[in-house]
């Protein structure tokens, strides 16, 4: 009889089931991120927030606090043209036989790069489902990030990882690819989303394998691949023979950060609209939006950061509203901070 589990592990593996619940790069945490986000709370009548007991208002509070903390998902031009130029990949490559094209998103940290070839795998594995509404042993879409200093058996291992397939010790790379391809073929995977591209440098041995590895992939798997990374169009993968064959085979599509204009109006509006706060008066952030971009530099990520961590400090404070100086409060990213300011400098020298 096998010995049953110690109690005290029992919650730490709950745990880390949990955690790779919520991870992209999981097949577990893909699907959770397909069946989408739960729908938001509904914000009490001030009377009954009121005379709410203790419990009450810290279940009610913990509800908003993980609705704010949840990274909102926006249908930007940026995101709707990563779908469009993906979708019309995933056509083209239906029937090749080699030779398949891709896509690579490129630009600078905290633009919507993710975001945008997520919602390209969410739309495609939701238009796989309405094709296939019987079938539960597909999996259309394999989301792996490259790790830092990545090999190529370390991205081969992080195929693996997405589909759940045991990497032993004495696993060697042969036997990882194979079990890989042999999966993503029998359950029809037909986006392949590779991110963090910039984790590879192809003046690096180990980074030439990688891209060897991928490139060995996207021959022996019948599926569209999609890459994105940091400034990946001004880094060494599309330099040399290796470059040179990723480049001829790649289309590139640039991320920048938002100009002010009525787009990113309407992008704080939407943010705005998904407020869960009492005292919190509507258009005070559609007010501040040119201060917003000014503070932001136009990074959508920076956005988002500064508006939900102003909501969730709201929560905690019991100030229950978003000011201008809560925003400017909120600790942002050094490229939001070097963006801004040069932005600033630039209007100064007009």
């Amino acid at each position: 009889m096998t010995p049953s589990m110690p109690a005290a592990r029992r919650p730490a593996l709950r745990e880390a089931d949990a955690e790779a619940g919520r991870q992209l790069n999981t097949l577990t945490g893909w699907r959770r991120f397909i069946d989408g986000p739960p729908a938001p709370p509904a914000l009490s009548s001030r009377s009954a927030w009121q005379r709410m007991s203790a419990s009450e208002r810290n279940l009610y509070d913990e509800d908003r606090l993980d609705h704010h903390a949840r990274m909102l998902t926006i249908a930007t031009s940026f995101v709707e043209k990563t779908a469009i130029c993906g979708r019309r990949l995933v056509l083209l490559n239906r029937h090749a036989i080699s030779a398949r094209r891709g896509l690579i998103v490129s630009g600078p940290a905290g633009t919507g790069k993710t975001i945008a070839i997520t919602q390209l795998g969410h739309s495609h594995e939701l238009l796989d489902q309405a094709r296939h509404p019987h079938l539960t042993d597909r999996i259309p879409v394999v989301y792996v990030t490259v790790p830092p200093a990545a090999t190529a058996r370390m991205i081969a291992t992080e195929f693996a990882r997405f589909l759940g397939l045991p990497v032993r010790a004495r696993s060697n790379m042969t036997d990882i690819i194979e079990a890989v391809v042999g999966v993503c073929t029998d359950t029809r995977t037909g986006l392949v989303l590779v991110d963090e591209l910039h984790n590879i440098s192809l003046t690096s041995r180990h980074g030439a394998e990688v891209a060897d590895t991928l490139k060995y992939f996207s021959e022996r798997l019948p599926a569209t691949f999609i890459y994105a990374g940091i400034d990946i169009a001004e880094s060494s993968l599309l330099s040399g023979t290796r470059g040179a064959q990723i480049s001829g085979r790649f289309t590139l599509i640039p991320s920048r950060p938002f100009p002010y204009n009525s787009e990113w109006k309407g992008l704080v509006a939407t943010m705005e609209d998904t407020l869960r706060l009492h005292h919190h008066r509507p258009g005070t952030l559609t007010g501040l939006d040119r201060f917003l971009h000014d503070h932001t530099g136009g990074m959508i990520g920076s956005l988002s950061h500064a508006i939900r961590g102003a909501a969730l400090d709201a929560i905690l404070t019991g100030t229950e509203k978003i000011t201008k100086k809560s925003l400017q409060d909120i600790p942002l990213d050094h490229t939001a901070h070097t963006t801004a300011s040069l932005a600033t400098k630039t209007a100064t020298c007009r």
